[in-house]
């Protein structure tokens, strides 16, 4: 598959996974009597995923998240050469959601950006103010049990067909736990889109937290490919060169093992 295509695909499952995501929590979560709230939000986020993969995975992988490609190249799963264009196609499908949301979101009277417009925030800036390192054990740790999820299900001896469920259901759950300590990010290309609208046109404070949404989630996805590849290392060295050897399924997919060279 041409590189402007798999490219083109990343782009669009971000700009999916932001506009459904974010859109859900900014116009649908607080709805008078009939808001969907944290639940919705996270199966509003699990779902994207879920739909995007099955969409595009067969294109580029689906990895819709830079942390998730960072992740896969640890886990030996995906080319260092391909890091960087992904992780900015990921981040023009972010922003470009995030606009796409601003202009709907605006056509109500009263719309403004103080509720945060699904950004991602820490000490006052988190859903129930929860300090920095909280928030940043927290990325950390659901961000490497998300690329977990991802590495195995996407295992060559895992069954094929059903990682997209896997994956956006684990999506789901970590939204469960976390919307109220950091309005749950696990991926810098969503964190980067609201906050750019929220500091261009509110104030800059999502801009100065953002670091943390980038720091956070890649550790916990270097941790995540690193552990997995360690935990499947004999079996990998005991197929490679067979029928058997990994092969992927949807998110992250390959022909054969890569090496990240």
């Amino acid at each position: 598959m041409p590189l402007s295509k798999k490219l083109t695909a990343e782009f669009l499952g971000t700009l999916w996974l932001v506009l459904g995501g974010c859109g859900s929590a900014v116009i649908a979560a607080s709805y008078p009597n009939l808001g969907i709230g944290f639940a919705g939000v996270a199966l509003a986020f699990g779902l994207t995923v879920l739909t995007g993969a099955y969409a595009l995975g067969h294109v580029s992988g689906a990895h819709f998240n830079p942390a998730v490609s960072i992740g896969l190249w640890a886990g030996k799963r995906f080319p260092a050469k391909d890091l960087i264009p992904y992780i900015i196609a990921q981040l023009l499908g972010a922003i470009a959601a995030a606009g796409i949301l601003y202009i709907i979101a605006n056509g109500k009277a009263g719309f403004g950006f103080a509720g945060g417009f699904a950004s991602n925030g820490f000490g006052d800036h988190s859903p129930a103010k929860y300090e920095a390192m909280a928030c940043f054990v927290a990325e950390v740790v659901m961000t490497f049990f998300f690329v977990f999820v991802i590495l195995g299900s996407t295992h060559g001896k895992a069954p094929r067909g059903f990682a997209p469920i896997a994956i956006g259901l684990c999506l789901t759950l970590i939204h469960l736990i976390t919307i109220p300590i950091t309005n749950t990010s696990v991926n810098p290309a969503r964190s980067t889109g609201p906050a750019l609208f929220v500091g261009l046109y509110y104030d800059p404070w999502a801009l100065k937290q953002l670091w943390m949404f980038w720091l956070a989630p890649i550790l916990g996805a270097l941790l995540a490919g690193f552990a997995f590849n360690w935990l499947m290392e004999e079996k990998i060295a005991a197929h490679v060169g067979t029928d058997d050897a990994i092969t992927g399924d949807t998110i992250g997919e390959i022909d054969e093992p890569v090496t990240g060279d």
